[in-house]
């Protein structure tokens, strides 16, 4: 009995290693392979190089008033990722939380090094902010990627499912980026032959957002969930006029709005 016990905590060993091993290796590969993040991380290695290869300019005072300054950065930027790590439920909506606080802390102590030095970081970061963006979830889902005319078919001429969940969103918006991993994550639990999901992006396809009255100005709705049933439109969040924050787009309350728990209940009692 005792052996089988061992057994089986080695094993939830070797799958929890295996799990850090996957996520480390996909950490990496997306900072060499997406320009978001390879740019962000040489933007703040240069800090690094600049601190070190200056070094010997600052006098002793200076010196050690400069690493004071970063020590208490270093320890309020880890106190903010410790919290948003048991806040935040998507690791998108984590990452872009953590390169915001980090550019921040970076302006900061640019600061106390010269005014020019923080001028040319924060030069540097609104041009990584024109010339790219956070690269939205792309892992695991059975989510579909629709255009206008496929949900008109799908939604008037029928089809395998009852039910579609549809995500219309833009990846030109942050909000949508970080959350864009929701709708898939929710998809692998809850699609079935009852109700499917999909999402159209209404960066490509603008004029479809006064189709189904998404708002894409200022303030935006973006993303907006819609579920519909046969066509018609069963509910969405969030409501017409009103704005929602990245933080309240959470599998937990999408699935309590949308009652995904009872969809899947009526399936598995073919209902």
């Amino acid at each position: 009995m005792v052996k089988k016990g061992k057994n089986t905590n080695n094993s939830e060993t070797t799958v929890d290693r295996t799990q850090y091993y996957d996520i480390t290796m996909n950490i990496l590969f997306a900072m060499v392979s997406e320009p978001y993040y390879l740019l962000h991380f040489l933007t703040f290695f240069s800090y690094f190089s600049i601190r070190f290869s200056t070094s010997q300019l600052f006098s002793p005072e200076f010196a050690g008033h400069l690493l004071r300054r970063e020590l208490q950065a270093l320890l309020a930027f880890v106190t903010l990722a410790v919290v948003k790590m048991v806040k935040e439920e998507t690791w998108d909506g984590f990452v872009a939380d953590m390169l915001l606080f980090a550019k921040i802390f970076l302006v900061g102590i640019s600061l106390v090094v010269d005014y020019h030095l923080a001028l040319w970081f924060m030069f540097t970061f609104l041009v990584i902010y024109v010339f790219t963006q956070q690269p939205p979830y792309m892992g695991l889902g059975s989510t579909a990627q629709l255009t206008p005319l496929q949900l008109e078919t799908l939604l008037t001429e029928g089809g395998t499912s009852r039910f579609w969940l549809v995500e219309f969103r833009s990846l030109f918006s942050s909000t949508c980026i970080s959350t864009s991993r929701v709708l898939p994550e929710l998809s692998i639990t809850f699609s079935n032959k009852n109700i499917s999901f999909g999402v159209i992006d209404l960066g490509l396809f603008p004029n479809t957002a006064a189709r189904f009255g998404v708002s894409i100005g200022i303030p935006d709705q973006l993303p907006t969930f819609i579920l519909f049933e046969n066509a018609e439109e069963v509910s969405r969040f969030p409501e017409i006029n009103s704005v929602t924050k990245a933080s309240d787009i959470t599998k937990k309350r999408l699935c309590r709005h949308f009652e995904l728990d009872k969809h899947l209940l009526d399936y598995v009692g073919g209902r």
